[in-house]
């Protein structure tokens, strides 16, 4: 049954007592469809821009889907450390151009992805944090077929929606150097309970109803993909960062999860700045930039270099792009 026939079968009305609750329904009926499938975005600047030399590339996805994404080699030749960064709900490559920048710099390789639905990639019927995990997953699998990326020393840094998809990927998965959460909330449950109590949407029936909705429609249960709960299954290195003036995920949420975290694997740095208020300004990224170096000298100590020599499947960067490109 769906939150439509759940609710209209007692009569809307009948929750609130009058035709107030049918029209406050619809409105967020609404809302949800934005949710699940937000309108693509192209707004932002251009890698040249902060002086990247990329290369557009597309990756072929689930579903026989292409994912956009924009890919920076590292300027130091052979194989090379490399951060895949990943932008939240109705983002796109460009709203983390700076981070990119200051990584590249001090020698990383860069991949710049967008998630379905997002950008430049393909659309889908619907976009979730476990899709976003999904698709993180075949953009870091395809960074390590990569002659020129060292596959033992892959970081992955999301911000908001990619920030706890970073943290879903790494509880799933044993070969990433670290990751970075950015503005990352603790509980969709709760993160939907604060949004709907804004909008004088009572908890129970209604938004209740809604939450296990999109239970179903994304595949996953809320307590099973929660940041608080899949950071204590990472085993590399995470960094927490959030922003003590967030009202949409409160810095409360950030302690919750460092709370969880496996001690002295996770860090937490706070910044006086809002839900999406980090840039180059506050000197998060270098903070950034500090956590991920050190985390990949702990991560080089105890794995050897990747195989790149006769034998190897690594492909080069054309042949992927040529092998991934819808034709």
């Amino acid at each position: 049954m769906t939150i439509t026939q759940a609710v209209t079968s007692g009569g809307t009305a009948s929750l609130y007592g009058d035709s107030t609750g049918i029209s406050r329904f619809f409105r967020v009926s609404h809302w949800m469809k934005g949710v699940l499938a937000p309108a693509a975005t192209l707004e932002g600047s251009q890698p040249q821009a902060h002086g990247l030399l990329a290369q557009t590339v597309r990756i072929s996805a689930a579903r026989g889907l292409s994912l956009f994404a924009w890919f920076v080699l590292a300027h130091v030749s052979g194989p090379r450390p490399a951060v895949v960064l990943l932008h939240g709900r109705c983002g796109n490559a460009s709203n983390l151009l700076p981070a990119a920048q200051v990584l590249h710099r001090a020698g990383f390789a860069v991949l710049l992805m967008e998630s379905r639905n997002h950008g430049r990639s393909d659309r889908d019927d619907h976009s979730s944090l476990p899709r976003f995990a999904e698709d993180l997953d075949i953009a870091i699998d395809w960074l390590k077929t990569l002659p020129r990326v060292d596959s033992a020393r892959i970081v992955a840094l999301g911000h908001l929606v990619g920030a706890a998809a970073v943290l879903l990927s790494a509880s799933r998965r044993d070969d990433l150097a670290a990751v970075v959460s950015i503005a990352v909330f603790a509980h969709l449950e709760q993160l939907m309970r604060r949004w709907f109590a804004l909008r004088y949407v009572p908890y129970r029936p209604l938004a209740w109803l809604i939450n296990r909705s999109l239970e179903r429609v994304i595949g996953a249960i809320f307590n099973d993909i929660a940041p608080v709960n899949t950071v204590a299954k990472a085993t590399c290195p995470v960094l927490l960062v959030h922003g003590r003036q967030d009202t949409v995920a409160p810095v409360t949420d950030a302690h919750r999860i460092w709370k969880r975290g496996s001690q002295p694997n996770v860090t937490l740095i706070e910044r006086d700045v809002t839900h999406e208020g980090f840039d180059d300004g506050d000197g998060i990224t270098g903070d950034i930039l500090k956590f991920v170096e050190s985390a990949l000298r702990e991560r080089s100590a105890s794995v050897p270099p990747a195989f790149t020599g006769p034998g190897s499947p690594r492909r080069t960067i054309q042949q992927l792009s040529a092998e991934s490109a819808i034709q």
